[in-house]
């Protein structure tokens, strides 16, 4: 981790991968990038197993793009359609088992920084609905409680998509699954008033549509993490195979729940609100 690990040892260029050395020269590391950029840069995740018009993979891709540092940056998963990309990413990646990714995290970030005392090491947990806030939650909660100082990535699909589609404590009232043919009987999880009154200081709600919007959330949820506490975002990403959503219309899905239950959404402590409005200050002037 960081960019001494990352560089090329002078003269060995010609003996690495030329991917490799196209992502030293012409990629994130060191860098920052604008997300309207994609497709101009070499990107930290290029290729994937995901399902065609799977919208959690393109969330995946501009989460990478967003990273502030993504050479100081390690991404916790586990079982789920997510740790299939972002097991293919040039990011330090940890599968932890089902349900535990937090108290990994939790483990990793304090040994961080007991090793890296003088530098920033970002930890992010990516997981689905049901290895965070069904057979994960109390790992989850209790990170929360701790205010451990990272941030938390729910790729919210509202089915256990890799086993058969049963519904999860996300999935919609009524709703009817493969493996829930009666349709859900109880009310979809509040992950986000969860959150909040189990100590994060700063939560987000969204459905991938901007992806501008994207990754200043993502920025802010790990800045946030860094100083203050833990971070959580709630992100919508439709399970198209699971809920028959042709692929030419995933993206019409994703509209379609934003003005229905996934509009955007963001809260965070007063003293986070403070560093935000001051490190923005300090940007515009730079600008200027």
């Amino acid at each position: 981790m960081g960019l001494e690990y990352v560089r090329i040892s002078p003269g060995f260029e010609r003996y690495m991968p030329k991917d490799y050395v196209d992502l030293v020269q012409y990629g994130q590391f060191g860098k920052q990038v604008d997300v309207q950029q994609l497709g101009q840069f070499k990107e930290l995740v290029e290729e994937h197993p995901m399902c065609a018009g799977c919208f959690m993979a393109y969330f995946i891709r501009v989460f990478y793009a967003a990273l502030p540092n993504p050479e100081d940056t390690i991404v916790i998963g586990t079982a789920g359609c997510a740790r299939l990309a972002l097991s293919q990413a040039a990011v330090p990646f940890i599968y932890g088992n089902y349900g535990d990714t937090n108290a990994v995290a939790s483990g990793l970030k304090r040994a961080l920084t007991i090793r890296f005392p003088d530098k920033v090491k970002d930890v992010v947990v990516m997981a689905g609905d049901g290895g965070l806030i069904d057979i994960g939650f109390g790992m989850t909660m209790h990170s929360w409680f701790r205010r451990e100082k990272f941030t938390t990535i729910m790729v919210d699909n509202e089915v256990y998509g890799n086993t058969g589609g049963q519904e999860s404590g996300m999935s919609p009232k009524g709703v009817q699954l493969k493996m829930a043919p009666k349709g859900k009987q109880f009310d979809k999880i509040n992950a986000v008033e969860l959150a909040k009154v189990a100590g994060c200081v700063y939560v987000a709600k969204l459905s991938p549509t901007n992806p501008k919007r994207i990754a200043k959330t993502i920025r802010r949820a790990i800045l946030a993490a860094r100083h203050f506490g833990p971070t959580f975002i709630h992100a919508y990403t439709s399970c198209n195979i699971e809920y028959s959503i042709p692929t030419e219309k995933v993206l019409e899905d994703a509209r379609k729940r934003e003005k229905q239950d996934f509009g955007f959404y963001e809260w965070m402590t007063d003293e986070v609100k403070e560093y935000f409005e001051e490190i923005e200050k300090k940007t515009e002037e730079v600008k200027a």
